[in-house]
């Protein structure tokens, strides 16, 4: 009977290394690094659509990357008695220096209607930044 139990654990938890899958030495690797309740996602490496939204693997050198960024607008940042707003936002942030092996952290915010992106490396150490590219309204 504890076998039983116990084998739906042990798979559940094998499961979670085929999540992401693995990566490659001979490309840069962008981490995601959302911040909750946000949605960050992952949408096109030198404007070609993505099918996994999770990451980005790109080979050295330079790239622009496209992410969505969704995120709400506070009601009082839009005026008295406003309900809050929500924005979908496609952020470009090009980098000219991708290195194979090397992991970066991708981070995203906002001020007010306003999204941003920063690239980090793995020393974090700021090394690009990106803007938007146009937002709409809702998912």
């Amino acid at each position: 009977m504890r076998v039983l139990i116990l084998f739906p654990c042990l798979l559940a938890l094998g499961g979670c290394n085929l999540l992401l899958p693995r990566h490659d030495p001979g490309q840069a690797w962008i981490e995601l690094n959302p911040q909750v309740p946000h949605s960050l996602r992952a949408a096109e490496v030198d404007r070609k659509a993505l099918d996994d939204h999770r990451f980005f693997q790109v080979s050295p050198g330079a790239h622009e990357l496209g992410m969505r960024y969704r995120f709400e607008v506070a009601g009082s940042n839009i005026g008295p008695d406003s309900a809050p707003y929500e924005r979908n936002c496609l952020i470009r942030l090009n980098y000219k220096k991708f290195t194979a092996g090397q992991r970066y952290s991708l981070e995203v915010g906002d001020v007010g209607f306003r999204a941003w992106a920063r690239l980090y490396d793995d020393q974090r150490r700021m090394v690009a930044s990106g803007r938007e590219s146009g937002c709409s309204s809702g998912a």
